[in-house]
């Protein structure tokens, strides 16, 4: 039978793993809508809508983790329509929501882009870019364009959108998962092969072809269920307590 945790002690221990201070971030990390005071059954997802709420009250859980949270600089501040029903889901089941977003990119352990970089078997050498968020690495043996979209596919379960060159070899390559396509323009000042992100813009398809380095665009949530996920297998290791990571599909 699982046991309980304080929330609040639930939260220092994430807080000193991911040590969210250091980071310049668009969203407030760590407890974002109070619930419970203990914690017994946690539920985690990359996004925190409505679709993962009720999922989450479904399950019972006490609380919920995210990497996608609520109050983003710069959004609406009145709670209205969608953001209406997503509170009062929360509020009316007393579920605590539990939001990570740079800290859980960045993590050297648990961060998506270590995760993913392991999944693709890289050796992490050095960190790069943005508030040092992206890794860099090498492969064990080098893989061409189309062997290496096929490895990102049978890791994410879904294909990637490759721009670039694909039939030179691949060594040294960079990952920085989610919407950081624009970090592009630093794997290409380090001299990588090639450069794996979520998303992609429409400038991005000539700075890679330009630059003669391959773009690797693997979907913003797909190249983000890790982090959130291991994470929560951490808590409920830690404290045991019982969780289940909800992978809400999203195609972007």
């Amino acid at each position: 039978m699982a046991d309980t945790i304080d929330t609040r002690r639930l939260l220092a221990f994430c807080d000193e793993l991911l040590t969210p201070e250091i980071y310049r971030d668009y969203a407030p990390n760590g407890l974002q809508v109070e619930g419970k005071a203990s914690v017994s059954r946690l539920v985690t997802g990359v996004t925190a809508c409505q679709a993962l709420l009720d999922a989450a009250v479904e399950e019972g859980a006490d609380a919920i983790l995210v990497h996608h949270g609520y109050f983003w600089k710069n959004e609406p501040q009145v709670l209205t329509g969608m953001k209406r029903r997503r509170m009062a889901t929360l509020l009316a089941h007393d579920i605590n929501l539990i939001a990570y977003h740079l800290p859980l990119d960045g993590h050297d352990g648990i961060g998506n882009n270590a995760w993913l970089a392991e999944e693709l078997g890289v050796n992490v050498t050095r960190r790069f870019g943005h508030q040092s968020l992206a890794v860099a690495g090498r492969l064990e043996a080098p893989l061409d364009g189309n062997q290496l979209a096929a490895l990102i596919e049978q890791r994410l379960d879904r294909p990637p959108l490759v721009v670039g060159p694909v039939d030179r070899p691949i060594r040294r390559i960079g990952i920085c998962t989610g919407g950081a396509q624009d970090m592009l323009s630093d794997a290409i000042d380090l001299g990588l092969d090639a450069f794996v992100s979520g998303e992609i813009s429409e400038r991005t398809t000539h700075m890679a072809r330009e630059a003669g380095v391959t773009y690797f665009a693997a979907g913003h949530h797909a190249t983000e269920t890790g982090g959130v996920r291991l994470l929560g297998q951490r808590l409920a290791e830690e404290f045991d307590i019982e969780h289940r990571f909800v992978d809400i599909d999203n195609p972007a």
